[in-house]
């Protein structure tokens, strides 16, 4: 506020008092045509809002004054489009700053801010507003908290606006599609909350971050409405929250949009996921998402990617699961890759586990879902390994009256196997196949095993009958 508002605003109050003349008919004059053009920063002209308003005014050795408003009062920026409205107001010439107090009522083009107490700084285009603050920005996006300090976006002090809420406030941030339709808003909260411009909102400490289709966690978050780009830090963790839902962990989580829906989660280093299809661990995993449902991970990493669920284990330098709608339908574990699955003990008597190894695994699933099935495992079908491929399994021996399974240890090139609930029922084995099938003890016989084996130096296929080496 300049020394010419003040000495205007001084002998205007001062008539008022003398004359009982209405204080509200003292306004300030547009400026003329010709006037330099403004130069951004506020120069705030108060005016009384009743005849009830009283003042006081206290000349400083500088030569500006220290002024003193109460009853109502109102300030107006004309050239900023900026009003300040409230119970009443204190100046420190020598300061350049405004302290307003009850009912404070900020008002510009891109913010509107309410609180019981505000100081605003022309010198650096500063609002400090504080108890029961209330922000709102022209997309409809929210703050509310304790403590709000906005720094006005203004020539030679800075190019973008910037808000400051400490006190674990609350952002509810709107986002608006091509037509301009607000969708549900992205809800903020965390210890301390800055935003840069409308669209650029960074959290720190006990950070959580909830949408409609998933909850983020972390100590740091940065969000860019623009980008539809968001990353969480230091312990983070998401929840998804649609109709199959899971758990993501790592030491870096990105969080990408499209047309305001998720569609990408990145987990950086030690990376977990945790849903009711699978879990799987790896340094990095990369969740693709449609209609709020996963439907392709890819796990990669020096530490492995190792993907677990009841029906099987899946262990390898990277894994990419496929899963339509969230239900598996193939596994590719690549380089080094091992599997193992637990065989149906309703028909057999063991505690191990079948396994196949090779340099490449495919895992393929029955992922049609029968009416009425609620069950959210699929059964497996088929089993591929593809380069120096070696697998165990187990079978229903010949005599039911023996304990224990036969065993059928085999390898090859290739080795295909086919499952029908469950149950294994054929074995391809694609060139220089080798392999042992045993039988187990049959009571009362001196025999313990039963062994047949077969080698084959030559590139062959051969397709033995279900559960037996030829």
């Amino acid at each position: 506020m300049s020394t010419r508002a003040h000495v205007h605003l001084s002998r205007a109050l001062l008539a008022a008092c003398a004359l009982a003349a209405p204080l509200a008919a003292q306004q300030p004059t547009a400026p003329s045509a010709g006037a330099p053009a403004p130069t951004g920063q506020c120069d705030l002209l108060v005016t009384p809002n009743s005849d009830s308003t009283h003042f006081t005014s206290t000349k400083l050795p500088s030569g500006e004054y220290n002024n003193f408003v109460g009853g109502g009062v109102t300030g107006h920026c004309p050239a900023q489009q900026i009003t300040l409205v409230a119970d009443s107001a204190e100046w420190f010439g020598d300061l350049r700053m405004w302290h307003l107090i009850g009912r404070v009522h900020y008002v510009e083009p891109r913010l509107t801010m309410d609180s019981d107490v505000a100081t605003y700084y022309l010198t650096d285009e500063h609002l400090l507003s504080e108890g029961n603050v209330h922000g709102l920005l022209p997309s409809g996006t929210t703050l509310v908290g304790p403590r709000v300090e906005y720094y006005r976006a203004s020539p030679k002090i800075r190019p973008v606006a910037r808000m400051i809420a400490p006190g674990r406030p609350t952002i509810n941030v709107i986002e608006k599609d091509s037509t301009g339709k607000p969708s549900e808003p992205t809800v903020v909260v965390a210890n301390t909350v800055v935003m840069d411009g409308d669209s650029l909102v960074y959290a720190s400490q006990n950070v959580v971050i909830t949408r409609t289709d998933v909850i983020a966690t972390g100590d740091t978050a940065s969000m860019n409405n623009q980008t539809q780009f968001a990353r969480l830090m230091r312990s983070p963790k998401i929840v998804s929250r649609g109709k199959k839902p899971f758990t993501l962990y790592g030491e870096v989580i990105d969080l990408m949009g499209k047309d305001h829906a998720l569609a990408r989660v990145l987990s950086k280093g030690k990376a977990k996921s945790v849903s009711d299809s699978a879990t799987m661990t790896a340094d990095t995993i990369d969740f693709r998402m449609n209609a709020g449902l996963l439907q392709r991970m890819y796990a990669w990493g020096k530490s492995r990617a190792h993907a677990v669920n009841p029906q099987y284990d899946v262990i390898a330098d990277s894994i990419d699961l496929r899963m339509p709608g969230q239900r598996t339908r193939e596994i590719r574990a690549v380089r080094k890759a091992y599997a193992q699955s637990m065989p149906d003990t309703a028909k057999l008597h063991t505690k191990e586990r079948d396994w196949m190894r090779g340099d490449t695994i495919i895992a393929r699933f029955d992922s049609t879902q029968a009416p009425g099935d609620t069950s959210s495992q699929p059964q497996m079908r088929q089993l591929v390994s593809q380069g120096s491929a070696q697998s165990f399994y187990q079978l229903a021996a010949k005599d039911s009256g023996v304990v224990g399974p036969a065993i059928n240890y085999v390898k090859g090139r290739d080795i295909t196997i086919a499952f029908a609930n469950r149950v294994v029922q054929t074995v391809d084995i694609t060139d220089q196949a080798q392999g042992v099938y045993l039988e187990p003890q049959v009571p009362g016989r001196s025999d313990t095993l039963t062994t047949r084996r077969q080698a084959t130096q030559q590139p062959t296929r051969r397709r033995p009958p279900p559960g037996r080496m030829p």
